[in-house]
């Protein structure tokens, strides 16, 4: 694994310890050194959308980075309905496992990803890009998971195909933590390369 990928599955397994309607950083890690900024305007080839026909998913897509304390940035409670793209992931389309992140609920309402875990193989994930590019994902397999456990290696691993993954909570709300005790985690492939 690469150097870049142990940050991003450092950050990323950070900040999905507290996603939902947390609104504090996990305190169980030591917080990883950046530069980026919490949301950063990307001016590079991107992710613009993503759209699940099955479960009626359709969001633009926001560029995040990490926050001060090492974990992700993730777009706000009170937009549920936003998702974002993990900037310092590959671009969907390019090798390797591209990240979109979304919440299961916020403000008392649910979430972009409210119906990620009713994914089976071979539904579709479209992704368009910057570049006028509209790409097609086939779901290869779903997993829920418990925070403790977050598959790392598997979820951001280095692969050589592009890939796609798609992230958020599920499982038990911990009322005590904010935070559900597990995460959906989709593994797609790309269909028309």
């Amino acid at each position: 694994m690469t150097v870049r990928r142990v940050a991003v599955a450092v950050a990323l397994a950070l900040a999905l310890a507290g996603c939902s309607s947390a609104t504090e950083p996990p305190k169980a890690a030591a917080p990883v050194p950046s530069s980026v900024p919490v949301t950063a305007p990307f001016k590079g080839l991107r992710p613009t959308s993503v759209k699940i026909p099955k479960i009626g998913a359709d969001s633009s897509l926001i560029s995040v980075g990490l926050k001060t304390d090492g974990s992700i940035s993730v777009p706000s409670v009170h937009k549920p309905m936003q998702a974002a793209w993990y900037q310092l992931s590959p671009v969907p389309g390019d090798v390797g496992p591209a990240v979109v992140l979304g919440h299961v609920d916020g403000d008392k309402q649910p979430g972009i990803f409210y119906k990620l875990k009713d994914l089976v193989p071979g539904d579709e994930v479209d992704v368009d890009r910057s570049d006028g590019k509209k790409l097609k994902f086939v779901v290869d397999h779903v997993t829920q998971v418990p925070k403790e456990t977050f598959p790392r290696e598997a979820v951001y691993g280095n692969s050589d195909k592009p890939e796609l993954r798609l992230i958020t909570c599920g499982g038990v709300f911990d009322h005590a933590a904010h935070s559900y005790k597990d995460n959906i985690v989709v593994y797609a492939n790309l269909a028309n390369a």
